[in-house]
């Protein structure tokens, strides 16, 4: 067991995955269920963020605690397009007309947005471009696939219609470690895929990958890696894996507890090394880029101030004092209750779900958004937003943090992590959460 200088026991490093603040789990139904319009007016809204969530797979990957379900009988698909259209429109409405609305970056994301068929993806693609008003065409696009859904008829409406990312969730090309984390798929169909991606002429491919799946060795691992480098993708994701409640692999820990962390640390540091020595770089804990990779997203875009606008029973959405969903839930028979729901809803003019954001929580949702990046967190731009020093703000938790060994001390002009600091990250950023969210998460009914 690791220690900082103070001789306290460091934190287990895998914790939780940050990448939003607050997380969902702290939402609440909002009794006074507040208009959109008044919620968006004064709002910035020159350079949004729209994300389309289709809650919708082949099937459920054993580690996946995510907002979706098996397949989409009866026409459901259709349904919650038609609530998806219902609900864009009300969002143009509430966003108004007062001062120009322009969105800077898109998505769709699940679930699997390639579970639609080609033509239902046409129609999610009109969906964002007439009811809202994005140009698909003329920012970056980023879109989830499947192996199995990354057919050459949907890929070729995605490019045809501006996708300029197709991230495709692989996690092993070993079969058996696919089987191991309750993953259906051999690796010749994983290739495939690869093939088909690559011949639409999507810009950007993201290849993501798991490690620390039960059985995992570091010469397999070593063996995802090359073979997906084998691609040339423009990004990868490297994952680490988790165990968590009503997921398929619920109670199947690989190893003991501390084991455990220490091959996922093992592995990770792996293939951090692995990638930086063939061009890539690091963006973040997950996230590695090639060096010759074309940019993705303005530069006038910072997801630590800019709105988004969630479309989508999954979707979040996000002012400066109110971020904003439907209800959550993991549980099969829940998210089928609640994707109904949704589908059935005409009025999508209030939200119904979400938590407050007070001073405090934006200063810790800009710190936390800053520092899990490479790049860190620019001091300038904190205290002009801010008017205040993140290590004054923040004062105990950056101790913490020095003492551990995970800030880099090097540059005056940002505060950013050391290289152990980015592989604590899971860490670091559940550190980072107010008491009072973490009372709301710990008081949240896992169902």
């Amino acid at each position: 067991m690791s220690t900082d200088r103070t001789n306290t026991p460091a934190p287990r490093p895998y914790q939780s995955y940050v990448y939003a603040y607050p997380h969902k789990t702290s939402y609440r139904p909002l009794p006074d269920r507040p208009a959109l319009r008044d919620l968006w007016r004064g709002e910035p809204k020159s350079a949004l963020s729209l994300y389309a969530h289709i809650p919708f797979c082949e099937v459920r990957c054993g580690f996946c605690n995510l907002f979706t379900r098996i397949g989409a009988p009866d026409e459901l698909t259709t349904r919650y397009l038609d609530a998806l259209d219902r609900q864009a429109t009300a969002v143009r409405e509430a966003l108004g007309d007062d001062e120009p609305v322009r969105f800077a970056t898109a998505a769709f994301g699940g679930g699997t947005p390639t579970f639609l068929t080609a033509d239902e993806l046409n129609r999610l693609c009109d969906i964002a471009e007439k009811r809202t008003g994005v140009d698909l065409r003329a920012v970056p696009l980023s879109v989830e696939a499947s192996p199995a859904t990354a057919t050459p008829d949907r890929l070729a409406v995605l490019a045809e219609r501006g996708a300029t990312r197709l991230s495709l969730g692989v996690q092993s090309f070993v079969d058996e470690e696919a089987k191991a984390a309750v993953r259906p798929q051999r690796r010749a169909d994983v290739e495939a895929a690869l093939g088909h991606i690559r011949e639409a002429g999507i810009p950007v491919l993201n290849i993501d990958l798991i490690y620390g799946i039960d059985g995992q060795t570091e010469a397999s691992w070593r063996t995802s890696l090359d073979a997906a480098l084998a691609w040339r993708p423009e990004e990868l994701y490297l994952y680490p894996l988790y165990v968590r409640p009503l997921t398929g692999l619920d109670g199947r820990t690989p190893l003991g507890d501390r084991a455990w962390d220490e091959q996922r640390l093992r592995l990770y540091r792996q293939g951090r090394d692995h990638l930086r020595a063939r061009g890539y770089e690091q963006v973040s804990m997950r996230m590695f880029r090639r060096a010759d990779a074309p940019p993705q997203g303005p530069e006038d875009y910072a997801c630590q101030t800019d709105g988004m606008i969630g479309l989508g029973c999954g979707a979040r959405s996000y002012t400066s004092t109110l971020h904003y969903s439907f209800d959550y839930a993991v549980h099969a028979r829940e998210v089928r209750s609640i994707i109904d729901a949704y589908t059935a809803t005409e009025d999508f003019a209030h939200a119904a779900h979400g938590r407050r954001v007070d001073a405090d929580e934006a200063r810790r949702r800009h710190l936390l958004q800053s520092l899990l990046q490479a790049d860190g967190l620019d001091r300038a731009e904190y205290r002009e937003r801010f008017g205040g020093d993140p290590e004054r703000d923040f004062a105990a938790e950056c101790a913490r943090f020095t003492a551990r060994g995970w800030l880099d001390g090097t540059a005056d002009d940002r505060l950013r992590l050391s290289p152990e600091g980015l592989a604590h990250s899971d860490a670091l950023g559940p550190e980072l959460f107010s008491p009072a969210v973490r009372a709301a998460m710990a008081a949240y009914e896992v169902r």
